[in-house]
């Protein structure tokens, strides 16, 4: 078992997100910005200068990423606290072990996840194993993990917790995995128990919409309305994906998320 949160802690992280990543200029990014350079909103204690002013002044995608906990883990215990500031030889594998280790640290919370639901119990040991495995994976040295292939575990770890999704939700639910659902009117969309793994819902109206328990692990929820809805009970769901979608003070979250603070009162 992992003891590494799962949850991001940007005050013992050296900005990685901001400095590893590129940014291609777009709705959610007002710059464009190569990977390993610095956003030039980065402040010199790693903060960022318009935390606050994110969505305003045009990096909104900023407000809905989330790391897992990769960024603090990789600062604090990888590289044992030496920042690329101060030691520079370290930025270069920094940055390069840092997207890698962010895919691990999401399959952890997913497992994590799916370790507590009562219904998947049939699996709880192989969801263990599982999780144990991709912490070993994410305890390796930079090189070790800039170079690691996760896709093939990342495919063995979807399986298993498919396999969770399904004695949760039961037969009842409508398959709807991968489904272009981009703009589609669903208010009042009775979506209860339905697989919806991998959905496009971008901008779609889910007005009121009942998602108990739906298996919504990489649906993009990008400007989709969720005002109204029921999400009590999502499987998978995320809180970077509430945060890239509209909703109010009406939606229904699963417990350990919040309404993010630019959604309607």
């Amino acid at each position: 078992m992992t003891g590494h949160a799962l949850q991001a802690d940007c005050s013992n992280c050296f900005g990685l997100c901001c400095v590893a990543l590129p940014f291609t200029a777009s709705a959610d990014f007002a710059t464009d910005k190569d990977a390993g350079t610095p956003c030039t909103n980065l402040l010199d204690d790693f903060r960022c200068g318009i935390h606050t002013q994110l969505r305003d002044k045009g990096f909104a995608g900023c407000t809905v990423y989330d790391c897992f906990g990769a960024g603090q883990r990789l600062s604090q215990h990888t590289f044992g606290g030496h920042d690329w500031r101060r030691a520079p030889e370290t930025a270069q594998p920094m940055f390069a072990a840092f997207p890698v280790l962010r895919q691990l640290h999401e399959l952890l919370f997913h497992l994590t996840a799916a370790l507590a639901l009562p219904a998947a119990r049939p699996v709880h040991d192989e969801l263990r194993q599982a999780r144990d495995e991709t912490d070993h994976l994410a305890e390796g040295d930079p090189a070790t993990l800039a170079a690691l292939d996760v896709h093939p575990h990342r495919d063995q770890v979807s399986a298993l917790l498919l396999r969770a999704s399904e004695l949760v939700r039961g037969p009842r639910g409508k398959n709807r995995h991968g489904a272009d659902l981009i703009g589609k009117k669903l208010r009042r969309a009775d979506l209860r128990a339905a697989n919806l793994r991998g959905a496009y819902l971008i901008g779609a109206d889910l007005t009121g919409a009942d998602l108990r328990t739906a298996d919504l692990i990489g649906a993009d929820l990008r400007g989709a309305n969720l005002t109204g809805a029921d999400l009590t009970g999502a499987l998978f769901l995320t809180q970077s994906q509430l945060n890239a979608a509209r909703g109010s003070a009406t939606t229904r979250v699963p417990a350990g998320l919040t309404h993010p603070a630019h959604w309607r009162a």
